[in-house]
């Protein structure tokens, strides 16, 4: 293969040693009282796969109230940031570059996660899906929507786990307002039917997030902050595209130029989105004009893809993620052009090692 842009560095904002990013992906390994994650599991893991130029972490939950899979680590207890510094400490002394991503699941959770309490949103709809809950998939239930206290103590908890996250040792945060989750659901003219200043316009639909984004920057650095979005989502958790969606995220994108942040991280469809007449169906290509930062795009690509899109100019990071839990060495696969071992997805959301820390690395 010709030079792989892959595995060229990257210093604009963030400096990586390499373009291959390991997304963030729920593992469910966090199967104790606390959600704490653990050295033996999550510090391991994450260590076995420090030549990734950036690891992003699975969801951690920004509070009780963002919970809403079983087993999913946290960021809001002393607890959690004690084990998560022994994660960031085993990475960094592999040389490895790591953000926690920030998780608030809204109305994707189950009363069963909250004392019989129903999940928050921005409007009283069910997404109609299922929820992961102790008792196994549950359906989802109509949400309670959001007041504007509400909204207040969420800004506040996410703010409370950026802070957590720079004790906890990460080299930066990802806001996961993307796939389906609450502020998805707030982006959303289906899921958001408020009249009040959070809802209608691009502006009010996208006022919490940039309130979270405002708040978080005054606990760490703007340059350390990245931020995650799905624009042609459908399909998926409830979700639904309609004329205003994609002008919506153009209005995100547009305006997040005003900021200095590490990255914006976009996913291409999840689902073909073909027949859809106002879906974009090549996002990185769509957004990379309408913004001038660093762009990850992220969503089934392989090593030629992956260099393809870098050396074409529409993205300048991309994330693997399935990759990554079968090929803790992908990275050297890469430079090798050695054969991916395969995932077994049945072990994808299991407790323990198997599925998650047993995967060997090549033998040249």
């Amino acid at each position: 293969m010709s030079k792989q842009h892959l595995l060229t560095p990257y210093n604009k904002n963030i400096n990586l040693k390499n373009r291959v990013v390991m997304a963030p992906m729920t593992r469910s390994r966090a199967n104790n009282d606390g959600n704490v994650p653990t050295d033996q599991l999550h510090g391991l893991y994450y260590e076995q796969r420090a030549s990734a130029g950036l690891i992003i972490t699975e969801g951690a939950q920004v509070s009780e109230k963002a919970v809403g899979y079983i087993h999913t680590p946290g960021i809001h207890t002393d607890a959690q940031v004690e084990g998560w510094k022994k994660v960031t400490k085993r990475v960094h002394d592999k040389g490895g570059t790591i953000f926690i991503q920030l998780w608030h699941v809204g109305r994707m959770s189950h009363p069963d996660f909250h004392n019989g309490e129903l999940p928050v949103s921005a409007s009283a709809i069910n997404p109609n899906s299922k929820s992961f809950t102790p008792q196994g998939f549950k359906d989802t239930v109509t949400p309670k929507e959001m007041t504007i206290e509400d909204i207040k103590a969420t800004v506040k908890d996410f703010k409370n786990a950026a802070a957590n996250a720079v004790k906890a040792g990460f080299d930066g945060i990802e806001l996961h307002s993307s796939n389906g989750y609450l502020f998805q659901q707030f982006f959303n003219g289906t899921s958001n039917k408020r009249t009040d200043k959070y809802g209608g316009t691009d502006e009010n639909k996208t006022r919490f997030f940039f309130e979270v984004l405002d708040a978080m920057k005054q606990v760490i650095p703007q340059e350390k902050i990245g931020v995650r979005f799905n624009p042609s989502l459908d399909g998926i958790f409830g979700m639904t595209m309609d004329k205003d969606t994609i002008p919506t995220f153009e209005y995100l994108i547009k305006r997040l130029n005003d900021y200095n942040l590490a990255y914006v991280h976009l996913s291409e469809p999840f689902t073909d989105v073909s027949d859809i007449p106002y879906a974009v169906t090549e996002i990185a290509k769509h957004f990379r004009p309408l913004y001038n930062g660093t762009l990850m795009i992220n969503t089934a690509f392989d090593q030629d893809k992956g260099n393809k899109i870098i050396e074409d100019g529409y993205a300048d990071l991309v994330a693997y993620g399935k990759p990554f839990i079968s090929n803790p060495d992908l990275v050297e696969r890469f430079e090798n052009n050695l054969e991916l071992a395969a995932w077994d997805k049945d072990t994808f959301y299991t407790t323990g090692a198997k599925g998650y820390t047993d995967y060997p690395k090549a033998t040249k």
